[in-house]
């Protein structure tokens, strides 16, 4: 966690966190101020299970989002993600595991499809990214991708 992300998520209302915390000690750095959505990844340990789940579904202003660590990449999901889409009535998707950002809207699910990338220093992505947005009238609004420089420089 260095400052540009504490920095970008000093004006927000919720922090969602898409999985692979790594260290749970690191979210105690995040601003207390906005509200904490998190779940777990694969390289998460017996600490970050227990703290948190690995699959979340919520509603902000009349919208039905989920968050899912491994999801896979619309139209080709990983097994049992459509379905879950489909059950849970999901208009959002907030995924990692790949750290490739990605967003992209499914037509055939009626789902935006929403991966960060990852912000971390750690992984095989290039360049660290996070994702700002804002919902309202049951809409992800002003969309955009914020990024914080490449992965290994501190």
């Amino acid at each position: 966690m260095d400052e540009q992300i504490v920095k970008h998520c000093a004006d927000v209302d919720e922090i969602w966190h898409a999985g692979d915390i790594g260290d749970i000690r690191i979210l105690s750095l995040l601003p207390s101020a906005a509200a904490h959505r998190i779940i777990t990844g694969n390289i998460d340990d017996q600490a970050a299970r227990l703290e948190y789940p690995e699959f979340t579904s919520f509603e902000i202003e009349g919208l039905k989002i989920g968050m899912l660590h491994i999801a896979g990449n619309p139209p080709r999901y990983a097994k049992g993600v459509k379905k879950l889409i489909q059950e849970e009535g999901l208009k959002v998707l907030v995924c990692g595991h790949s750290h490739i950002c990605k967003v992209v809207f499914d037509q055939d699910l009626q789902c935006l499809y929403m991966n960060p990338g990852a912000i971390g220093h750690q992984g095989f992505h290039q360049v660290r990214t996070l994702l700002k947005f804002e919902i309202a009238n049951a809409k992800v609004q002003n969309l955009r991708v914020v990024e914080l420089g490449r992965r290994g420089r501190m």
